[in-house]
């Protein structure tokens, strides 16, 4: 998002956040709601232009909304009305607002039951097996498939295993990806889990499962360079050979030594 329309953004969610927190097992629902709006948003491209429309007076788009989703919850509807009577670089940028918003009231459900870091877990394993099995990721990816086959192969292959917040949040991103691919889309939620509980999330790539004293060290060694706590997040991959291989955010740390072999090949053609 441009300048104007993540100020909107961030102003609104820091309103909201509290709302989400208070609503206990209210957040589903919420979240729910939330994610009505935007699938109307992204179907109708007048309702759009008319809740972004900088010239209408905010009082006008919220009063828009309350006509339009006045059924829903009112946590959900005065959240719109807030995102509504914002300003925008972007009109798609309403939408994609009101979506970190529905993720938000789940997240907040799932910290008020204390289930959080389950969560997270959760969509961390997930990521990994569809990393490491690539025609379940490219079926449950698949455009061409309606939105009901691809919901069918997410119940097939996890079914009643994950965390109710965990299948809410899948659900949403297999069912309607918005343009998103989906392990880009987990790993993003990842982030969103790691930041609500206060945390930095570190993606390691290591030939052999760590042991605890190692993962401890390593994430001492990370919250030392960040300033906060960091959750490691580890996948074994034995075709690294050795070492490891450390990503926060944009930043990362190759030791492993295909990587250091890699380096060495280059050198030696150039």
């Amino acid at each position: 998002m441009r300048g104007t329309s993540q100020a909107s953004h961030d102003a609104v969610l820091r309103e909201f956040d509290p709302v989400a927190t208070a609503a206990g097992e209210d957040g589903i629902t919420i979240a729910e709601h939330l994610f009505v709006v935007v699938d109307a948003l992204d179907t109708s491209g007048s309702l759009r232009r008319a809740l972004t429309d900088p010239a209408r007076p905010g009082k006008d788009k919220a009063s828009l909304v309350t006509q339009l989703f006045g059924s829903l919850d009112q946590r959900a509807v005065d959240a719109v009305s807030a995102f509504a009577s914002s300003r925008w670089s972007d009109e798609a940028d309403l939408a994609e607002s009101i979506e970190d918003a529905g993720e938000m009231a789940l997240f907040a459900y799932s910290d008020n039951k204390g289930t959080l870091q389950n969560v997270e877990d959760e969509l961390f394993r997930v990521e990994r097996l569809l990393e490491g099995h690539r025609e379940l990721l490219t079926a449950m990816s698949n455009r061409s498939a309606t939105k009901e086959q691809r919901l069918n192969l997410l119940e097939e292959t996890f079914g009643s295993k994950l965390h109710p917040t965990t299948h809410a949040l899948l659900a949403r991103v297999v069912a309607v990806p918005r343009g998103r691919r989906l392990v880009p889309a987990i790993k993003e939620l990842l982030a969103q889990a790691a930041e609500r509980r206060g945390r930095t999330v570190a993606s390691v790539t290591s030939a052999v499962e760590l042991s605890a004293a190692q993962r401890t060290r390593l994430a001492s060694i990370l919250a030392s360079a960040y300033g906060r706590e960091v959750q490691i997040n580890v996948a074994v991959d034995p075709e690294v050979l050795g070492g490891i291989r450390v990503q926060v955010g944009s930043e990362v740390v190759d030791g492993t030594i295909i990587s250091k072999l890699d380096d060495a090949r280059r050198r030696l053609v150039g």
